[in-house]
């Protein structure tokens, strides 16, 4: 397996600067949003012109699919099993958007073998010639094989909210990854955070805490709000980018795309000052422990 994780970090290192750019969004823990963000973030993508992959690597339990309100019959499961071709997988998204659905309602749990690496391999290199970006929406926590993939993804977008296990666990994954590669480029974004400040004071956090034990220095995206169309637009199946374009977090995460799109030097970019409601304020009083 180790072998072939190295193999598989040579040929997008090799490729780098010429072919797709290799993305991978993940999260310490589940619940915080972050295929939600993925999906949403190659719609942005896309909505700029770019040819845009999205990968649900959260084996079996993939949900990409379901947020997009499409319904598939192979997964890449069955291609990384020999029972189907890489096009076979692959589907017509929103936007002209692409992705490969990881299954669900199977096992989690996979024995991976050489045959499915060097499968996963040849998947990566065809993708590579045929998508500026490639996304891949990992599963929550670290198991050794992601792990080892992770060190072959060209950058990785850490995604967590403000509660506190969810930053501890965002840490934790970083350090791990970090461990294996330690030139890997980190960015930070935190989901559902309730205020600007609660935002800036979670990414805060997780930047400071990385450059104090691990001498490494992350890049902060911003944040974005606590919205109600969210859930909406998850029952809908429509990805909010699409079905609410004017809401605060649709606004917040296409102006996050679009600089990270030109490579500009990155600035903060926090949601719009909103006039909170009551519950809004009285959750924030009570996320910070005031009461």
């Amino acid at each position: 397996m180790r072998d072939q994780a190295e193999k598989l970090r040579m040929k997008m290192l090799q490729s780098q600067g010429s072919l797709g750019r290799s993305i991978a969004v993940v999260s310490g823990k589940g619940g915080v949003g972050k295929s939600n963000f993925s999906t949403n973030f190659a719609i942005n993508l896309s909505l700029q012109g770019k040819k845009v992959v999205i990968l649900d690597m959260d084996i079996g339990m993939g949900n990409v699919h379901i947020l997009i309100g499409k319904t598939t019959q192979l997964s890449f499961k069955d291609y990384l099993m020999g029972e189907a071709t890489l096009n076979e997988v692959m589907y017509e998204g929103p936007s002209n958007l692409k992705y490969i659905p990881g299954g669900s309602g199977l096992s989690s749990v996979m024995e991976w073998t050489k045959q499915m690496f060097d499968s996963l391999i040849i998947a990566f290199e065809e993708l590579q010639k045929s998508f500026d970006y490639i996304l891949f929406d990992m599963g929550a926590g670290a198991a050794n094989w992601s792990l080892d993939l992770l060190t072959s993804i060209d950058e990785i977008i850490v995604i967590s909210t403000a509660e506190p296990t969810s930053i501890t666990d965002a840490y934790s994954m970083m350090k791990f990854i970090h461990l294996k590669d330690q030139s890997k480029k980190f960015y930070l974004l935190c989901n559902r955070a309730y205020s600007k400040e609660e935002g800036q004071e979670t990414l805060q956090r997780l930047q400071n805490t990385m450059a104090k034990f691990l001498n490494k220095e992350v890049t902060i995206l911003g944040s974005l709000p606590e919205d109600p169309v969210v859930r909406k637009a998850v029952r809908e199946q429509v990805p909010f980018s699409i079905a609410y374009p004017d809401s605060p977090i649709a606004k917040t995460l296409k102006e996050i795309v679009i600089q990270f799109i030109n490579n500009d030097e990155i600035k903060v970019i926090h949601a719009p000052v909103q006039s909170n409601s009551f519950l809004s304020k009285l959750r924030s009083i009570f996320s910070k422990g005031r009461v």
